[in-house]
């Protein structure tokens, strides 16, 4: 349990003259509608609830623009939100480690890497070494301008931690504005492979839902209606690559850049990433009922222990010589195991055309 989690159980309501220390920060985004604070941070943060942020507001230790505020407040775009408490937190900079880097180019201003599945981008809760951005840190500790816990450089997006493919460092607050930029105004290029449960009768399609936590698991993005106020509207497109009949491999193209995206956006249409524990792929969701066909799948899911989803593609303009970079990145060899296992799989079945029904 983090500090962020257990504050309220620990604490009362904080004397006129206590010292406070920030835990977290957040800024609200400039388009954001008016909306409530308790609401606004169960969004954005894991492992809490809003009830817990609610007493936090009463006992005064959320803060906006420096001024404690109560649950109810609305905020608006640009509001600096912080959670004050009257303790030190957990010291969570980020410190150098010699961690092995795939790295797809680099120049002065960034770098593009290759990250492997099973790596966690950055360090959070239960995950506070061993992360990308240790390794990175280590590869430009020798780098006087880059401070790997200056929120100015570093990281502009991330994917989940078993989830591989292409990523994009800041070594500069300059690259890191443009490059933000362009995530912000859906400028940059960025496709997927998922390999997901059952076959689609389209050949293409566009999913459309607002994604935020669900409220029944916090570490499971959920869909809403895009004309709802709940979470934030996100947008994937996508288009058959390879059937085969019981899954289906298909290309991912994301219009936005929301948690989970492309991982809730299949659960929501029945299509869950194959192996994807979070959403439900780890079973059996379409096939034969024989023992033969369970075993196939299980020496699939063994083959690659994980959602089957690899960030491919990733272009961009550079932010100083305003060159479009592209970079595309071969899938890797747990992926491209498990996706020939299911295509001879399939090739002994054609006879059976049933499958692809």
């Amino acid at each position: 349990m983090t500090d962020e989690t257990k504050f309220i159980e620990e604490t009362d309501e904080l004397e006129d003259d206590q010292l406070l220390y920030e835990h977290f920060r957040l800024v609200v985004d400039a388009g954001q509608a008016p909306l409530r604070i308790d609401k606004y941070i169960l969004e954005h943060q894991q492992h809490t609830t809003r009830n817990r942020i609610q007493k936090a507001a009463d006992a005064g230790f959320i803060h906006v623009n420096d001024r404690p505020v109560k649950s109810n407040y609305k905020v608006r775009p640009g509001d600096v939100i912080t959670l004050m408490l009257d303790r030190p937190r957990h010291d969570n900079s980020i410190e150098p480690e010699d961690i092995p880097l795939d790295i797809v180019y680099e120049d002065d201003e960034l770098m593009v890497v290759n990250k492997k599945a099973g790596m966690v981008v950055h360090p959070g809760a239960g995950n506070f070494h061993g992360t990308l951005i240790n390794a990175v840190a280590w590869h430009l500790k020798d780098n006087p301008k880059f401070d790997p816990n200056d929120p100015e450089v570093g990281l502009v997006h991330r994917i989940d931690k078993d989830t591989s493919g292409l990523l994009v460092v800041a070594k500069t607050p300059d690259a890191k504005s443009k490059l933000g930029l362009q995530f912000l105004n859906k400028t940059t290029h960025r496709s997927y492979l998922a390999l997901v449960w059952c076959n689609f009768t389209e050949d293409s399609g566009r999913i459309e839902g607002n994604i935020a936590r669900d409220p029944k698991d916090r570490l499971r993005m959920t869909v809403f209606p895009p004309d709802s106020e709940i979470g934030k509207p996100a947008v994937t497109h996508y288009k058959v690559v390879e059937r085969f009949g019981y899954v289906t491999l298909i290309e991912c193209i994301l219009e936005t850049g929301r948690t989970h995206q492309i991982r809730a956006h299949m659960k929501h249409i029945g299509h869950p990433l194959f192996f994807d524990e979070r959403y439900g792929g780890d079973e059996i969701l379409r096939g034969q009922r024989s023992s033969t066909y369970k075993a196939f799948v299980q020496n699939c899911f063994k083959l690659c222990p994980r959602q089957v989803l690899h960030a491919q593609t990733l272009g961009f303009v550079h932010p100083k010589t305003g060159k479009q970079m592209d970079f595309t990145s071969p899938l890797p060899d747990d992926m491209k195991a498990v996706i020939e296992k299911w295509r001879v799989y399939i090739g002994g079945l054609q006879t059976t055309s049933d499958i692809y029904n």
